[in-house]
């Protein structure tokens, strides 16, 4: 049986990797060794960012809406307990849209709330 070079298949798949880690300082974006484990580390990066990102994010929009609540005269778990009684489905994101964008939407939605609770 004949022998089989991988010539042309390695330098596909060597080029694949450095085109990955373009951009990259040094080495790392010149070199097949150097560059594959900044791709390798850059992909689960990637990876785990995509999962801290929905984190942080979502402490953000508590954030944003316990301010707001606070100027309203209400605390957020107090709000959150409020909305619940009061059967008003809105999530986190929206509410803090909407703090942000539209105060006085929200103050009528804290109201409700506030009625709720009482």
């Amino acid at each position: 049986m004949a022998r089989v070079k991988t010539g042309t298949n390695r330098r596909r798949r060597h080029k694949k990797i450095i085109r990955m880690a373009k951009g990259n300082y040094g080495t790392r974006s010149r070199l097949y060794r150097r560059a594959n484990e900044a791709m390798l580390k850059s992909l689960w990066y990637e990876y785990r960012d995509r999962r801290t990102r929905k984190r942080d994010l979502r402490r953000l929009w508590i954030t944003r809406i316990n301010a707001a609540a606070r100027i309203n005269g209400l605390t957020y778990s107090r709000l959150i307990y409020g909305l619940k009684q009061a059967k008003i489905s809105l999530n986190r994101k929206m509410l803090a849209d909407m703090a942000v964008r539209h105060p006085e939407a929200f103050s009528q939605v804290v109201e409700k709330a506030k009625a709720s609770l009482t």
